[in-house]
Order: structure tokens, then sequence, then C-alpha cells
């Protein structure tokens, strides 16, 4: 089969996260295909929720504003009766819950990988997988042909039941989180007030997002009707439970799609194996409560593009891949805890569930700080890597980076804020002392801002704060910028011209004997 086999890197499965991951290894002018099962391009929608840092990502690549425009904007989340997670007040230039259908994302991610340069195989299964010193090869069946690709790295991103993640021979613990979800995509007669329409009650639970063209996507949980997912969806049943437990006849009809579905709650407990990654939900999978599955993907992707460009590139510290398994993986388990948090409050019937959940419905509207705390959290603002900090580390290292305006001279072209200077891929240093990075201008971007006037601080691609330091000597910017971006470049020595060489000629000492 005539196509190229040898690559930087290779990653399985293309969904939103190996989109995103591909396209940010490619823009930095590596090698890289993307493997993917399915001949076809799926429309499928799984996900409706993008999330206030999932869009800081996605600004960081040019692609939050072209999103934006798909869907509909909520500033609050409404969980139970009164009680709503406050996003209105992020601290972030996208204080808000954007509600658009999945293949929106995927088809920017996809656009942008293949500008980028993505080597994109469709109908392409992943069979075998070995790993040396070296590389790795990935054996694929590409239409009952096996053919073997080789990479200094590949990543997992081919969902909750990853062939990666079964070569590689790493488990998947966990549990069901819920059985028997029916779901179906509807027309309807009486349009629901909100964007978001979501219930339960003593019968199960019902959620209603819109496509944006007409078209509903209504999931429910019947309590006393549990049923294997291979049985059939009764319209009629999930009609009848979406208008108890919403409180309204919405006028479901015309069904394009019926189904049934179980969630898991599982995470394996190694993201990475030798030269080898996974990511979004081969690596941890979690109840829908609170629309955080894609996002958390997307932000895995995210941390990891620029490590392996790094890697590849052979600037990274020696340590830097490992970096991803210690700051990912408590982020993935945090995300399992509080989305089945969500789930076991919304569904639980023990006296003490019921009792929060009637606290919640009827006092939501006092809870404020918490619902605005949980706004910080749902939305992934929060998530932070102080803790994966070296010890004496400035306070600001680890803690995501706001999006700060930065200095222009009048009628000076260049990034206006932090996450437009981002979107080169690249590190951005900000500071009065940034002019002074001479060596690492390919790896690094460099601003001022009238925001941040004594302290110099390096922000990563992925937007978390490197490094920082209050008035830096040039040596210890030095060793920062070393520590994170390798030795600086060597400056080139300039090519003599033939009189600069006849000069130097003439320039030369005498040595002993030469004038013999």
């Amino acid at each position: 089969m005539d196509i190229n086999k040898e690559y930087d890197v290779l990653v399985v499965g293309a969904g939103p996260t190996g989109l995103l991951l591909a396209g940010d290894v490619a823009a930095a002018g590596l090698r890289v295909a993307l493997l993917e099962r399915r001949a076809e391009e799926s429309n499928l929608t799984r996900a409706f929720a993008v999330h206030a840092r999932t869009l800081e990502q996605l600004d960081a690549r040019g692609l939050a504003d072209q999103l934006l425009e798909t869907g509909a904007k909520l500033d609050s989340l409404r969980v139970f009766g009164a009680l709503r997670i406050d996003l209105s007040r992020l601290p972030s230039r996208f204080p808000l819950l954007l509600i658009t259908p999945q293949y929106q994302t995927e088809q920017l991610l996809l656009h942008r990988a293949l500008d980028a340069g993505v080597t994109l195989l469709r109908g392409t299964e992943a069979i075998d997988l070995r790993q040396d010193a070296d590389g790795v090869e990935i054996d694929a069946d590409i239409a009952g042909e096996r053919v073997t690709f080789r990479a200094a790295y590949a990543v997992g991103t081919d969902g909750v039941r990853s062939r990666v993640r079964e070569l590689l021979g790493v488990p998947f613990p966990g549990e069901s989180a819920i059985q028997s979800v029916m779901l179906a995509d509807v027309r309807v007669e009486r349009p629901p007030a909100d964007v978001l329409t979501v219930g339960a009650n003593s019968a199960g639970f019902a959620f209603m997002a819109p496509f944006g063209d007409g078209w509903y996507r209504v999931i429910c949980w019947d309590r006393a009707d549990q049923r294997p997912d291979g049985d059939p969806v009764d319209f009629d049943a999930l009609r009848r439970l979406s208008a108890n437990v919403l409180e309204a006849d919405y006028g479901l009809h015309d069904p394009r799609w019926l189904s049934r579905f179980h969630s898991d709650e599982r995470q394996a407990p190694d993201y990475r194996v030798g030269r080898v990654f996974l990511a979004g939900d081969a690596a941890h999978c979690h109840s829908p409560a609170g629309g955080q599955g894609m996002n958390t993907g997307l932000q895995d992707a995210a941390n990891l593009g620029w490590k392996l460009v790094a890697a590849v590139s052979g600037w990274g510290a020696s340590d830097l891949l490992d970096s991803y398994q210690a700051e990912r993986h408590p982020v993935g388990k945090k995300v399992l805890r509080t989305s089945g948090g969500i789930l076991r409050v919304a569904l639980g019937e023990s006296p003490a569930l019921r009792l929060v959940r009637g606290v919640m419905k009827n006092f939501g509207n006092r809870l404020r700080p918490l619902t605005r705390r949980g706004g910080l959290e749902v939305s992934g603002v929060a998530i932070s890597y102080q803790k994966q900090a070296p010890a004496g580390a400035h306070r600001l290292v680890g803690l995501r980076a706001p999006d700060v305006e930065l200095t222009r001279e009048d009628g000076e072209k260049g990034p206006a804020r932090l996450y437009e200077a981002l979107r080169q891929g690249r590190f951005v240093l900000v500071g009065p002392d940034a002019a002074a990075a001479e060596g690492w201008s390919e790896r690094l971007v460099t601003a001022t801002s009238a925001k941040v006037t004594t302290r110099t601080v390096l922000v990563r691609p992925d937007g978390y704060v490197a490094w920082a330091a209050e008035t830096p000597t040039p040596h210890q910017l030095r060793d920062g910028l070393t520590a994170w971006l390798g030795a600086p470049a060597e400056p080139e020595e300039p090519t003599p011209t033939p009189a600069t060489a006849t000069a130097q000629e003439e320039a030369q000492p005498v040595q002993d004997g030469e004038a013999c």
C-alpha cells in the first residue's frame, strides 16, 4: 500500500481529543498520522456542553469565536429546582456555558488539523502494538491489508473501548454509574423556554438540549423500568416519562434516532506506558452529569501536545512527559468524583440524599457562594497544577494564566491578548525583562503587559504558568527559561566576505618558523 508509514507521532482515534492533539503537534511542524477506525466521518453527538476553560483553550488556537456562533450561551446551569450553578462571574473571557452539538466542535478541529498537515487515515483499525527504546510500531488493518506504522510516540484517543489501552494491558477499573438510559433525537411542538431543560423526581430524570436546527436531544432514565442496552426504546413511554419529570409536555414527535445506553465511571491507573499515552475517554469516563466528558479530554490533549513536541524536538526536560500523568490523572479523578456526586444527589433515594436534594431545590438561591465555587469547578477554570510545582517555586506556578491584555505601541501589529499570543503554539514570556530572552525565539513569544510590571511570568502553551519571579536577575531568567525550553540556540557566526577573510588572515599572529 503506497502510503507513508513513518511519523513523529501516531494518534489513534479521530474524536475531539485526537483531533486537537494531532492538530497541535502538526502545527509545530512534526509529522503526525491520525488513525481512525470509522471509514466515514461521523455526525454522532454525545456531548453538547463546552465549558469556559475549553473555550479558552480553543481561543488559544483561534477557534473559540467561530464555535460560539454555532450554539446557545448560558450564564448559569440549573441543577435542582432553584439551585443554579452561577457562571456569569467566572474570571474568564467566556463566563458562560456553550450548548452546541459535538460535531460542531469536531468540524473546527478537523479543518485545523488538516490545514496543519495531519495525515488522516480513515478505515484504519489498530490491531497490534509494539515499542522499543526508540519508538512505537502500530499494526493496522486497512481494507483487509496489514500495514505497520512507526513513530517516536503514540497516543490512544480511541474512546471508552480503547484498543490502544487493551493492547497496552492497562486495566480500566470502575463501575456502571447508571443503566438503561434512553436517548431520542426528536422534533417538538412546543420548544422549551430554557436552552437546557433538566429535571429529576421519584420516577427518574430527563434532559433536553437543542441541536440548533429544530431537532432536540432527549435523554431519560426510568427508575422503575431498567432494561438491557440492546432492548428497543418505547417512544411513547419516553414521552410520558419526560412529561412527568420535566412537568411539561413539549409534544415530542418524529424521532429520527432511538437508543439505549449505560454510563460508566472508570479511570486507567496509568496514562503513560513507555512511549504510548492515553487521553480522553480512553483514559477516563464518567457520568454525563455536569457535561465535563469532552471538555476533560480536550484539556488532556492541550496538556500533552506541546510536551510531545518538546520531546521529539529534543529540547524538553527528561521528565517532562512524566508530568502528563502527574498533572492530568488527578484532574480525571476529580471529575469522576464531581460528576458522580451530582448524579447520586440527583437520583439517590436514601433519606439523606432526599434531604440534600430538598434543601437545594427550595433554598438554592441562598447558596450563592456554593454555586459560584461550583461554577469554577465544573467550568474547568479552577483546575491548576500547583501541587505538581517544584519546592520553592513562585506561588503562581501551576495556576491557570488569565487572559491579560498585552502592550502594543501605536500602530504596532501583534497579539492584543495573552491567548492571542498563545496561538503560535509556543511559550509566552510576559514582563519587563521579556526582551532579554534572545536565543529561544523559535520556542518563545515575548510580550509586555501593563498588568505585569514588576514580575516576569513564563506561560506554557496550554495556558498555565510554568515559571515566575519578582524582578529576576538576568541569571535567574536564563535559568528559568533553560529549565523549560532547554539551552538557548547558539548565535550564528557571520559568514565572512572575501574582504573580511583577507583581513582576518593578515591579522593572524606570526608563529615560530612561519617566516622562514
